[in-house]
């Protein structure tokens, strides 16, 4: 594919975003429409212009005279994806204006060709600006995310916000059902993939360099699985015991699922249960490349009345849906698609999901709740409304070396060379004996 071509994907791509899709959502499509050599570059390019999305926005914004219309709002996504090159690719500076040149053309806006090419050569004269006033340019995040993480998290918020600007690190789970960690590291190292344990989660390695899951050692045999550190700290705090029925909340697409079943082979049932039915099936071919067996539902998780068959679960795991913002690093695009008012929905659907699940625990038995946040109004807030009305309700002890004691739960803040953002929260539900 002409790289004029390439440009105008990937100014679709951030078109999309911008109207409401995400990456995950629009990326499949977009790699349809290019040929193979091109996906790699098209998701690289796509994922890095929105990453740095708002400060790109901000230099155009003290470039161009006057805004572009509405109809002509692709090209203003061009003049980003080539500033973003200009910025942060090693493409040649005259390429990456000559294409998005050509680009604008092959658009049918050659009355916007003068304007794309000077806009673009005086970036590339000028160099990029140390700071904007008045853009949300510094950090690269919407205004508003900024100055609430400023505002939850005074000690941490610029840290949170580097690392969101920073791609996550490539992290393994080693099945302990199969194998140990050492023994997984040797046989990465026999195939030139670096690999060190991680600091909190016990069966986890990171790699120095990603690579694709075909280059892993018996990956398809069930070896290993690719999840980040923090999402696999559930399974110590589920504190895992054969005979227990465990209860997967939101399951979809089954890394925890199958951490439970890899860290416990004993365990009566797993239960997995999710409403995002196109997301199952990627659950039940995880189940498969490992030889696990759970039962996956199709539903959701807080209509109980729906789906329960009546039997109490020992452990349950919620992992709740949330804004994602622990994990914006590998999901630029939730910088883009999230909204302030999205909180208060979110937290509300979180305080019904606990509420509703609490009803299917056994008296004794444990839930823990998870999020990939770090906004405390979806993490510890909810989990102190919760203890509060909640007679049987006990926070379980989380004496770990990680993330911070807010008081109802830790907090994990992300990481550039480790783990993402995580909260975690054991709730003990008490014996009626």
């Amino acid at each position: 594919m002409a790289q004029a071509n390439l440009r105008i994907e990937i100014a679709q791509v951030l078109l999309d975003v911008e109207q409401g899709r995400s990456l995950a959502q629009v990326m499949p499509e977009a790699q349809q429409r290019v040929g193979d050599s091109d996906r790699a570059g098209l998701q690289a390019l796509s994922y890095g212009a929105c990453r740095w999305f708002y400060r790109l926005e901000a230099e155009l914004a003290t470039r161009l005279k006057r805004p572009l219309r509405a109809s002509d709002r692709i090209v203003h996504h061009l003049l980003i994806t080539a500033l973003f090159q200009l910025r942060h690719s090693e493409r040649a500076d005259y390429a990456v204006v000559n294409e998005a040149v050509e680009a604008c053309r092959t658009l049918g806006r050659p009355h916007l060709t003068g304007l794309v090419n000077g806009v673009l050569r005086s970036a590339q004269r000028d160099g990029e600006p140390a700071e904007i006033t008045g853009g949300d340019d510094r950090f690269s995040h919407p205004s508003w995310m900024t100055e609430k993480l400023r505002h939850n998290w005074p000690e941490h918020w610029q840290s949170i916000l580097d690392a969101n600007n920073r791609q996550g690190p490539m992290t393994l789970r080693v099945n302990q059902a199969r194998t140990n960690r050492e023994q997984y590291r040797q046989q990465l190292a026999e195939v030139g993939i670096e690999s060190q344990p991680t600091d909190f989660a016990p069966h986890a390695l990171q790699l120095t360099a990603a690579v694709p899951v075909t280059r892993l050692p018996y990956f398809e045999d069930g070896l290993v699985s690719v999840q980040d550190e923090a999402a696999q700290l559930c399974t110590d705090l589920l504190q895992l015991a054969p005979g227990q029925r465990v209860l997967d909340a939101c399951a979809a697409p089954g890394g925890k699922t199958c951490a439970i079943l890899e860290a416990c082979p004993g365990l009566a049932e797993v239960v997995a249960v999710d409403s995002a039915g196109a997301r199952l099936p990627r659950l039940e071919d995880n189940l498969r490349r490992l030889d696990l067996a759970a039962t996956v539902i199709e539903a959701d998780a807080g209509d109980t009345k729906q789906w329960w068959d009546g039997r109490l679960f020992d452990r349950i795991l919620l992992d709740a849906p949330c804004s994602g913002s622990g994990v914006i690093r590998r999901h630029p695009d939730i910088k883009m698609l999230r909204r302030e008012t999205d909180l208060p929905a979110l937290a509300s659907i979180q305080l019904e999901l606990l509420e509703r699940l609490w009803q299917i625990l056994a008296p004794g038995g444990r839930l823990v709740y998870a999020t990939c946040s770090v906004f405390p109004q979806e993490n510890h807030r909810i989990i102190q409304r919760f203890i509060k009305s909640t007679a049987d309700a006990r926070l379980g002890a989380m004496d770990y070396p990680w993330g911070i004691d807010t008081g109802a739960g830790r907090q994990l803040f992300p990481n550039p060379q480790a783990h993402d953002g995580f909260f975690y929260a054991s709730l003990d539900k008490e014996s009626t004996s």
